[in-house]
């Protein structure tokens, strides 16, 4: 896999790899970061470790956000295949970062730069990002991002506690930017 790797101003984003596991684990069990998500919070750095394999390490598009003053890694963002969608050109946007760093707009920063990166690939047509309805943290970002609203899809999944979670989703279009 090429190595990608994106500046912004405050942010270096760089492919994940298994080193990262303890950076990872230290926000995946803040109490609140995970829930937004749909995902429970990491009891153990075993499970920050697999889900690493299943879903970051060797991935293109996925990528650990290190904050330029301190080179620490504080989140993770990336593209994956949209799952809700038949689109072969739409990735979907998926993030996550440390409480500690929550409203600086560092996830909006790194949201546009990745985003810039995936519409230069002629193979993406289409990026798009849910949220759950109560997420207003995450909301933000979306609409800073220029993402289009689609509606709430009622019912979409199932949490990881077992609650039935409603969706709002986004879209937006290269053609849009």
């Amino acid at each position: 896999m090429k190595t990608v790797q994106i500046k912004t101003e405050r942010l270096i984003l760089r492919n994940i790899v298994e080193d990262d596991a303890a950076d990872i684990f230290e926000y995946a069990q803040e109490p609140h970061v995970g829930c937004n998500a749909g995902w429970k919070p990491h009891e153990r750095i075993e499970e920050t470790r697999e889900i690493m394999k299943q879903i970051f390490i060797d991935q293109p598009y996925m990528f650990g956000l290190i904050l330029k003053e301190n080179h620490h890694l504080i989140g993770t963002i990336g593209l994956m295949k949209d799952p809700k969608r038949a689109n072969p050109h739409a990735l979907m946007l998926g993030y996550a970062m440390s409480e500690h760093y929550w409203g600086r707009g560092l996830m909006t920063e790194a949201s546009k730069a990745v985003m810039d990166v995936a519409f230069k690939d002629p193979e993406v047509d289409m990026i798009t990002c849910c949220c759950y309805p109560f997420n207003d943290r995450s909301r933000r970002v979306i609409e800073k991002c220029g993402f289009k609203y689609e509606g709430c899809i009622r019912g979409c999944e199932e949490r990881y506690d077992g609650k039935m979670m409603d969706v709002e989703s986004y879209s937006l279009f290269r053609k849009e930017i």
